[in-house]
């Protein structure tokens, strides 16, 4: 009887797996909004903890006789609002602000993080989708954003102060970035493909790595002679992604660190990688390489040499992530390159490693930072619980398609009813095709 109930309990969880695996996009997509609901919820029940449990001398709610320190409703929607640059009305009985403007501040800071979460959600999304784990996209976007500072700034003494000479200069710029990052990446892609070394333990210690030998190069190297800080020379403002109001009445100002071409250029490789992975020769082998290893062997494909285009490929993508960061937000390269290719791992997950899911994923993960310094500013309520919020938001959103990635691992490996093969066709278990 017990093993008739393991071998029941196996089939159950086999089948929740597989009806994981088989949602459809609008089901995943429901899913997602529930989770994001019931992380609003789960948060709004923590803020009233916390404010309950916090030392205030005025009450900022009163909920079932019971006065908080910390008021959930207000928190959410200063967190939205704050990124969005106050688009509702929180003090008015309207419910929009009547003198809002698109190209505001708050907005700007969120579309900033998500034109540079772009570029490393997609970073582990390719590396994702070969079935490797790519954890030093950090690394490799600095080096190239050290790249792409040293050598934008040196080539500007060469080329005209006009747009012609900028455009030459951002284009060197995201060239080199990609060059820095894809050959940084390639490392541990031909460490994982000729030595066996595990992806996971070399893209680590590589992060680690990569900040230090910037941090060496650019100190004794590199260094801003006027600056007291460890930074290269700042590249004059021709050469940089600057926002439309630098040359135009309108547009989003140039404190939001953000450039509306960059975004542009971010939604484009967005569509050029989907393409590329979905619809070509090198995407179908990178993807077979990841779902089956073993039947793309058997097909033909060269999985040593896929390893190291894939990494290569993923680092390229994050060290473009560097070089819009170094073009678009600090003009330099600087000591304490923010989280974004940690980020990125989040987003990707977020995104299902698809690369048109990396955008609403992006704008989430953005829209959280962001919206999270409004919340600072503008409320008693700490840092610390701020970041709380931010994290299970995140967390319940990812979860759902985390298992859901891992089930379609679990039900492909165990599963020998199909196997895919390199024409585009399956083979069922019993060598007969599918499309006989």
């Amino acid at each position: 009887m017990s093993g008739e109930s393991e071998s029941g309990g196996g089939r159950s969880a086999r089948d929740a797996l597989e009806r994981l695996v088989g949602l459809s996009a609008v089901e995943r997509l429901l899913i997602s909004l529930a989770a994001l609901v019931l992380a609003v919820l789960v948060g709004g029940v923590l803020i009233l903890v916390s404010g309950r449990v916090a030392t205030c001398q005025t009450a900022a709610a009163t909920y079932f006789g019971v006065g908080f320190c910390y008021d959930p409703i207000q928190v959410y929607l200063v967190l939205f609002n704050g990124a969005l640059g106050g688009l509702f009305a929180l003090n008015d009985p309207a419910l929009f602000n009547p003198n809002w403007n698109l190209f505001n501040f708050g907005l700007a800071l969120t579309l900033k993080e998500t034109t540079l979460l772009i570029f490393t959600g997609l970073s582990v999304a390719v590396a994702f989708r070969a079935g490797l784990f790519n954890i030093g996209t950090q690394g490799q976007l600095i080096i190239g954003a050290l790249a792409t500072g040293v050598t934008v700034f040196y080539a500007s003494a060469l080329v005209p102060a006009s747009v012609v000479g900028g455009v030459l200069l951002i284009t060197l710029g995201v060239t080199v970035g990609a060059v820095g990052g894809g050959l940084y990446g390639a490392i541990p892609g031909a460490l994982k493909a000729y030595a066996d070394a595990n992806e996971v333990i070399t893209t680590i210690m590589l992060n680690f790595i990569a900040a230090r030998v910037a941090f060496v190069l650019v100190s004794e190297f590199f260094k801003n002679p006027d600056s007291q800080v460890v930074e290269t020379t700042p590249i004059p403002d021709f050469g940089l992604l600057l926002p439309v109001s630098s040359v135009l009445p309108f547009g989003f100002p140039q404190g939001g660190d953000f450039s509306l071409i960059a975004l542009l250029f971010g939604l484009v490789f967005v569509g050029a990688l989907y393409y590329l992975i979905e619809r070509t020769s090198f995407g179908y082998d990178l993807r077979t390489s990841g779902l089956q290893p073993d039947a793309a062997e058997y097909g033909g494909v060269d999985a040593k040499r896929t390893t190291v285009t894939s990494m290569a490929l993923s680092g390229a993508i994050g060290g473009i992530g560097g070089a819009v960061w170094v073009l678009m937000v600090v003009g330099r390269w600087q000591t304490g390159v923010p989280a974004f290719g940690f980020d990125g791992i989040t987003v990707s997950i977020l995104a299902g490693n698809n690369p048109l899911g990396v955008i609403p994923a992006a704008l989430l993960f953005g829209t959280l930072k962001s919206g999270s310094l409004a919340v600072q500013f503008q409320t008693g309520v700490p840092k610390q619980l701020v970041g709380v919020l931010r994290g299970l938001i995140i967390l319940f959103v990812a979860m759902p398609e985390f298992f859901r990635l891992l089930g379609s691992r679990v039900v492909d490996f165990d599963t020998n009813e199909k196997t895919v093969t390199t024409d585009g066709g399956s083979v069922d278990d019993t060598g007969g095709d599918d499309d006989e």
